[in-house]
Formats: structure tokens, sequence, C-alpha cells
């Protein structure tokens, strides 16, 4: 699935973080000014550019202290309510999402695996859960996964099948 960022999709984005982007040549700079809190933050969209040799939508986020980016990016949802956008990335069911805050926070989830957005996050551990429940929000924009994908449970690369008891009876 390929995103294509348009002025309207700028426009709601720029809704939700409170702050105008500056069209810089082919990408959007949104500048993230959070003084109480001493956050700031620089969000980067570059619509359809050369990544490699493909095209795709880049997300960049830059901060003080570390600098992110999302290569083709599939698609975003925002939360009004939260004041946050997610971008979200998907290859091989797995995913990658950024989360950018009105407030000047950003979180970054890397290679997560679908199966986990819509199962029972109680049996997950706090450590696995967050991602699960940040990259919830995106499951209404992902494709449908296939069937045959659903029903076959695999295993890391390089792990054998669980052994198995013999009970009695057997």
């Amino acid at each position: 699935m390929e995103l294509n960022i348009t002025e309207k999709d700028i426009q709601k984005l720029e809704e939700v973080l409170g702050v105008a982007p500056k069209r810089m040549g082919n990408n959007y700079r949104f500048e993230i000014v959070n003084k109480s809190a001493e956050r700031k933050l620089a969000l980067e969209i570059y619509p359809n550019i050369v990544i490699g040799k493909r095209r795709g939508t880049l997300i960049s986020v830059y901060t003080p202290t570390a600098h992110l980016q999302l290569h083709f990016c599939t698609g975003y949802v925002v939360s009004k309510l939260l004041g946050e956008i997610t971008f979200v990335g998907e290859s091989d069911g797995k995913l990658s999402g950024l989360t950018i805050e009105r407030e000047g926070g950003c979180s970054l989830y890397a290679n997560v695996d679908r199966s986990i957005l819509s199962g029972d996050f109680t049996t997950l551990g706090p450590e696995v859960m967050l991602s699960g429940i940040a990259l919830s929000l995106t499951e209404s924009i992902l494709p449908p996964v296939p069937e045959v994908q659903k029903a076959v449970p695999r295993r890391a690369p390089g792990t054998k099948r669980p052994h198995r008891k013999k009970t009695a009876g057997r």
C-alpha cells in the first residue's frame, strides 16, 4: 500500500499538532516546541521521494538527542483527543510506527508482529504491551491479513517445534 500525502493531509496534521508546517522544497517541516516540558522536535514529511530503487513516503523526526526515520510510510492515524499522530509502515506482517505528540513527545515502535494488535493485551509482558496498544490504533487503515497467514502460527527462524511430554493413554 502506498501513501500519497496531499495538502488536505497536511492540514489535518497541522490541526492535530497545533503548528503550521513550513514547505521546504520536497518536504513539509513541523517544528514543535513545548517550553514547559522542555521538549523540542522537528517532524519532516517527504511525500513520494526516491528511497533506494523505489519511491515512497519518508517520515523523519529530529530531537535534540535523536534522529528517527520511518521509510515507506503506508498510512497514518490522527487522534485529536490524544493530540498525536501515528505514522505506520508494514512489511511482511511486521509494523513500524512513529508517534508524534502535540506536546513534543515522540515514540518509535519497530518490527512489531502485527498479530499482537488484536490479541489480548493482558497476556503480553508490560514491555511488549505498550507497542501493541499504541499500534492497535492503526488497525483500521491496514490492509486485511490473508486467512492463510492468520491460520498458520509462525516459529522464529532456527527454533525447533516444542517437545511434547508423553502422557498415560498415548
